[in-house]
């Protein structure tokens, strides 16, 4: 059975309230409802130190609101009964019909609120599938010559940096006559980095190309 309070702006209609909520949190149910909200509007203010429980119960509701309803209040004024009474028959709505019209502060969504977030939902999944497609690449460096100074063509390799461009391990593979070349290991997002344009825009060009004679690719492999 619904509960039903009347008379909260009197002492005798916080007495029941404060007897209701002796051994509750909430009006109904162990989280704050919309019979909360109805029942905490008809509270005028918060009760004085007679009425504990009301007192506990008031300010857990405000502080739900005050964090649902951050902006500075200016106030108000409503009108009297009377004022409450032509309300409806000025507007030829009853009631009942007023009552479905209060503010909904724990509605459902909106059908605007539901595509909104389908939409939101759709990008993150299409963000986290093009994320998703990378490679492992292994890549030969060839330096021009024996008196190529490795480690500032390493050095030159690694300092190309693009989104979706991980370097990774490394190491100087002898070729013989007295030059190494420099073998190192990248992980890429296929949908991001190409590795032809890496090795034609990038690593053979100025300022790469006073170190980098070409590039292999050695393995290439999906993750």
């Amino acid at each position: 059975m619904a509960a039903a309070f009347a008379d909260l702006h009197t002492d005798a209609g916080l007495s029941n309230l404060e007897e209701y909520l002796s051994n509750k949190t909430f009006i109904s149910g162990n989280e704050i409802s919309k019979d909360d909200v109805k029942v905490y509007a008809a509270v005028p203010k918060k009760p004085s130190g007679g009425f504990p429980n009301v007192s506990r119960w008031y300010d857990s509701i405000a502080s739900v609101l005050a964090g649902r309803f951050p902006g500075e209040a200016v106030g108000v004024r409503i009108g009297g009964p009377a004022a409450a009474a032509a309300a409806p028959a000025a507007s030829g709505a009853t009631p009942k019909e007023e009552d479905d019209d209060d503010l909904d502060l724990f509605g459902d969504e909106t059908e605007e609120e539901k595509k909104a977030a389908e939409v939101r939902e759709t990008a993150k999944a299409s963000s986290k599938k093009k994320e998703s497609g990378k490679s492992s690449v292994l890549m030969d460096v060839k330096p021009w010559d024996d008196e190529t100074d490795m480690k500032k063509l390493e050095e030159a390799v690694r300092s190309i940096e693009m989104p979706g461009l991980f370097w990774g391990a490394s190491k100087l593979v002898p070729v013989g006559y007295g030059i190494k070349k420099l073998q190192i290991m990248m992980t890429i997002v296929d949908d991001l980095v190409s590795v032809d344009d890496l090795v034609e825009e990038r690593l053979t060009v100025e300022p790469c190309n006073e170190y980098v004679q070409s590039c292999d690719i050695v393995a290439f492999n999906k993750i």
